[in-house]
């Protein structure tokens, strides 16, 4: 007869959960991102479920709490389920919504931006060790060059996140606790499954970790014209690969990555500064108006005033709680 009694570790896993989710749903009473005391970490919630928001990620690890969302990098979706967290390795234009989410089980999770310098000091430091302690090396991986990589929390990175967590309600031991807890949750990422894929950003020798330094260009450069054999001469590689490694890495092209971005930072422009769509357009590098706002409404989903407008009645219903 095959009992259905919870395994320790489920018991376990189940009470961190718990703990957890308290202190998410007290640190982020109203739906939203809100920034804490810890440096570096962001709490997100919603009390339903969303439509598609588009952002840029930047290097990070991502804790689903409570709830479920989907996230889509180029052609690829990926699903976010609870107790599991994404490494994101560079900065990636993605849209992503809320699918499991009520006000009485709200979406929770935690994001910790994560240096890449920070990944690569603790690679060399754990040098042979650390390759065996990756021990999931061999486990299928058919995107394993992909800058987004999805694992389920074990015991271990469950125990390091609530320690992180809980000193949000004792903030005098932040300062000292906060690093130690914040390099053990990265230790256990590099660790993990993921680990490998982690690896090949950290390395300054591999494919990845050049078009990281690719990617980086485009970031700081988006305004200005697409130059792919520049690019690849800055990294030592032909245009072909580059491409290719490229849309491994990101899911799109080189051009869709510098649309999007581009895009994102007109919508900031607009948004945060005030500017007019026909001026964010040329200050991002678009040369025609009407095309940008094609683009723009295709991405997401209105044209720039309308879409602008609602975030702003957004943000005006969205002001936290005060604690």
């Amino acid at each position: 007869m095959t009992s259905n009694n919870p395994t320790p570790i489920e018991v376990r896993s189940a009470l961190f959960q718990q703990q957890l989710a308290r202190i998410a749903a007290d640190w982020a009473p109203e739906p939203g991102q809100h920034d804490t005391a810890i440096d570096g970490v962001t709490l997100l919630r919603s009390d339903g479920e969303t439509g598609c928001a588009s952002t840029v990620y930047e290097p990070s690890l991502c804790f689903i709490i409570q709830g479920s969302k989907t996230v889509q990098l180029g052609d690829r979706e990926i699903i976010y389920a609870p107790l599991t967290f994404m490494a994101n390795s560079v900065h990636l234009p993605v849209t992503g919504r809320v699918v499991d989410a009520c006000p009485d089980h709200p979406y929770l999770a935690a994001k910790l931006n994560v240096d890449p310098q920070e990944v690569s000091e603790l690679v060399v430091e754990l040098g042979q060790n650390g390759h065996q302690a990756a021990h999931h090396e061999d486990v299928e991986c058919p995107d394993i060059n992909c800058g987004l990589c999805l694992s389920q929390m074990d015991e271990g990175m469950l125990s390091s996140l609530t320690r992180l967590m809980s000193l949000l309600d004792t903030p005098q031991d932040i300062p000292v606790l906060a690093p130690l807890a914040r390099r053990e949750i990265i230790y256990r990422a590099l660790v993990s499954d993921m680990g490998p894929r982690m690896r090949k950003f950290a390395a300054v020798d591999s494919q990845s970790h050049r078009i990281s330094r690719v990617i980086a260009t485009l970031k700081d450069r988006f305004s200005e014209p697409l130059r792919i054999r520049e690019l690849a001469d800055t990294v030592n590689m032909s245009e072909s690969t580059l491409y290719h490694s490229f849309k491994q890495v990101t899911r799109m092209s080189p051009l869709q990555f510098q649309k999007q971005l581009r895009l994102h930072e007109a919508r900031r422009l607009m948004l945060s500064e005030g500017l007019e769509a026909a001026t964010a357009s040329y200050r991002v590098g678009y040369e025609s108006p009407s095309h940008f706002s094609r683009e723009y409404s295709r991405l997401f989903g209105a044209p720039p005033r309308a879409d602008v407008l609602r975030l702003r009645g957004q943000q005006a219903g969205m002001a936290p709680a005060p604690r």
